[in-house]
């Protein structure tokens, strides 16, 4: 069988730079105890039991503030997708000590609402509804931005007079350039003096495009990653919907031989937040994999 390694693939630079800092600070005796992660430092089973047995404690919920309350002293980690000012607020008045590991892309996009609406706009943010990193954004401007999801999202919108004349639009970092594009231009048509400023990181990016570009062809992708990674499961999207090849996402221990009867040519990439190793793995099973005759 032949193996299309798609290159650029697997862990972001900002996905590092959050589990390095873990790493660190669990490793730090001077850190205050215990050590809780508010939420899922990055989405990848894996990588938080990597963590977890390094004696730090994962926290997940629906919203970062609730997930708060379980936690009355040591320290807390805000994880890559970063967090409202709500959440920081709390943290410090409970006396936690706080540690941010939200990745600088997403930064970016904070500190970019927070401008627009000093500047008099209102906010149309393309994203996933019930992720993370939207929850953090829209808590930095309250009051002043919407989310949207889709065009259904777009036509349910009651915006003032004052919120069309200024309007402006963001986006999460981890989204599908081309579904972003749709909204967009949706939105648009609707609301053409709307300026529109898309946020989708440029590791999100080079690896859509280069699923598009190196998979063509193939018989299969396989995206290695978790089901709640956000930009793993757009390069599914992106491989059946743009470069026209079936593509399942799996850990390893999901491979299914049935899925390779009659492939000849199989591409195989993964998730921003899928740890090197696992991809590896999976390239390895498939490089040795005999057919049943």
């Amino acid at each position: 069988m032949e193996v299309i390694k798609i290159s650029p693939r697997g862990y972001c630079y900002g996905v590092v730079d959050a589990l390095q800092l873990v790493r660190q600070t669990a490793k730090d005796p001077s850190v205050p105890r215990p050590i809780y992660i508010i939420g899922l430092i990055v989405h990848n089973r894996h990588a938080i039991e990597e963590l977890t047995n390094l004696g730090v404690i994962t926290l997940d919920g629906p919203e970062r503030a609730s997930i708060l309350e379980q936690v009355t002293e040591g320290t807390v980690i805000f994880t890559a997708h970063g967090v409202s000012p709500l959440v920081k607020r709390r943290a410090r008045e409970r006396g936690l000590n706080c540690i941010d590991a939200t990745c600088p892309d997403v930064t970016v996009t904070h500190d970019l609402v927070r401008d627009l609406v000093a500047n008099g706009y209102y906010i149309l943010y393309v994203g996933k509804k019930w992720h993370p990193e939207p929850e953090g954004v829209l808590g930095e401007v309250s009051g002043h931005i919407s989310l949207v999801e889709d065009e259904a999202d777009v036509d349910a919108l009651r915006l003032t007079g004052e919120q069309r004349a200024k309007l402006a639009i963001s986006t999460q970092t981890t989204l599908s350039q081309w579904d972003t594009r749709r909204v967009i231009d949706y939105i648009k048509t609707l609301y053409p003096q709307a300026e529109v400023h898309i946020d989708i990181c440029a590791a999100t990016q080079s690896r859509q495009e280069a699923v598009v570009a190196q998979a063509k062809g193939a018989d299969l992708t396989v995206v290695v990653g978790d089901p709640r990674s956000n930009n793993t499961n757009r390069l599914v999207q992106v491989s059946e919907e743009l470069a026209g090849v079936p593509a399942v996402r799996i850990d390893l221990s999901q491979m299914k031989p049935e899925w390779l009867k009659g492939k000849k040519r199989v591409a195989v990439t993964a998730g921003a937040s899928t740890p090197s190793q696992l991809t590896r793995e999976v390239i390895r099973y498939l490089e040795q994999y005999q057919p049943e005759m």
